[in-house]
């Protein structure tokens, strides 16, 4: 197997969970064909997905990372987020017809003396890190790790006091390396759908509701990076015991990537990903994290 088709398979199995599980994306896709923006869902650009991780050892950024290193991304910018205790980096795919990773980790360690000693009483039973032990060549072994427990399943009290601290490690405890989004290329659809102003109107009017933190676009200093969400709807979940409660599941992100000004004198037809806006920017990714955070699905579910 190359490369390049185990990286479709491993991506292809994320994506497909996804979709079972985010009812939002088939409802989007459904819309979008509807109005004509797309002919059918292999139409849309996926700009990036992104996971969420415990900073914990044998876990994290570093264990994650070393799957898609291998399916030849390479690791880019480092990003801080002070107040939600997180870091992350963004990871280059092989070629352009990949998306582009986020990966974000909480700094378990900065967490209040209780917070922490809930999450370990979950993560310390991972004793080594788990990808050490993949045969990383092995696709489909990826994909069906990418979906596994890697600790027992929480019980709903360690959940809600986990989320009085941090809804991310919440989230994180339930779902695991579960996918958080993924993300329309907003700027390559057809004229008047690809600006976010006129995208979040077509999205409001099919019924979706947008993460209205720090505004429904958030944008980089530079202008160049515009981006919106929807908020996450809830899903079922099972905790330890039998208990059922709906919690946040995942969402959809949209993104507009602006063209650089020295590639602006170039024709539609001739801009490429490597003519627009490049990375990601705190300040953006910091408002769309709350996508599953209870101030924004508190709206809709």
């Amino acid at each position: 197997m190359t490369q390049n088709s185990a990286l479709e398979q491993v991506l292809g199995g994320l994506m497909r969970r996804y979709q079972e599980r985010v009812p939002d994306v088939q409802g989007i896709i459904a819309a979008m064909i509807k109005e004509g923006l797309i002919e059918k869902a292999e139409d849309i650009e996926n700009d990036h997905i992104a996971f969420r991780t415990m900073g914990v050892p044998h876990l994290g950024i570093q264990s994650l990372e070393k799957i898609f290193l291998h399916l030849g991304y390479r690791r880019m910018d480092h990003y801080v987020f002070r107040e939600k205790k997180l870091d992350a980096y963004w990871y280059a795919p092989p070629a352009p017809q990949y998306p582009r990773i986020f990966i974000s980790e909480l700094r378990v360690q900065d967490l209040s003396p209780v917070t922490q000693s809930i999450i370990r009483s979950y993560t310390d039973e991972v004793t080594s890190d788990p990808v050490d032990a993949l045969d990383l060549n092995d696709a489909a072994a990826v994909d069906q790790f990418l979906h596994s427990g890697l600790w027992p399943t929480p019980t709903y009290a360690d959940f809600l006091e986990l989320g009085k601290e941090s809804e991310y490690a919440a989230w994180v405890i339930y779902n695991r390396y579960y996918l958080n989004h993924f993300t329309v290329s907003v700027h390559n659809l057809p004229e008047g759908f690809n600006r976010l102003e006129a995208f979040n109107e077509f999205l409001e009017r099919n019924g979706f509701v947008l993460n209205d933190s720090g505004g429904k676009i958030k944008a980089s200093p530079d202008g160049y990076l515009r981006q919106s969400s929807t908020v996450a709807r809830k899903v079922e979940a099972q905790f330890a015991g039998g208990e059922n409660h709906l919690i946040a599941g995942s969402y959809v992100e949209f993104a507009e990537r602006g063209v650089l000004k020295e590639f602006q004198h170039l024709p539609a037809d001739q801009i490429r990903r490597e003519h627009r806006r490049e990375g990601f920017e705190a300040g953006n990714a910091d408002k769309i994290f709350e996508s599953t955070y209870s101030a924004q699905t508190s709206r809709v579910n």
